[in-house]
């Protein structure tokens, strides 16, 4: 029986790292729509609209396969999604939240500044 050879699917995870994405258990290869999915004890499914999913992988290639795969799910993957949540920590607020974040500082602000200012500002006050 004729086998599949993924050493290009291999070499793609390792030089081309962000033509992939993991999305509901499945790795996609965004260009090609092609889908795998890996499981226990180097078990790969193959998801793909054209015939390359009619061969199953030479067994040989399995492990290796599998070991590109955490390879890319470690060194490229999880970095990326961790940079993404940490720079969302740092995106830029609501409109509102950032107005009612100013008032506040500005309120903050005037309560900590000493009483004769407060006494100073409220006989202006009075006087207009």
């Amino acid at each position: 029986m004729s086998h599949l050879d993924v050493s290009p699917l291999m070499t793609a995870l390792r030089e081309a790292p962000d033509e992939f994405e993991l999305s509901g258990g499945w790795l996609n290869h965004i260009g090609s729509s092609h889908s795998f999915r890996f499981g226990p004890g180097d078990q790969v499914e193959i998801n793909a609209a054209c015939n390359c999913s009619l061969l199953s992988i030479k067994p040989e290639q399995l492990p290796e396969l599998s070991r590109s795969f955490r390879k890319w799910e470690s060194d490229y993957w999880r970095p990326l999604l961790i940079n993404r949540e940490f720079a969302s920590h740092f995106g830029q607020r609501p409109f509102l939240r950032r107005m009612l974040i100013a008032l506040t500082a500005r309120l903050h602000r005037w309560l900590l500044r000493s009483p004769r200012v407060h006494q100073a500002v409220g006989s202006v006050a009075a006087t207009h």
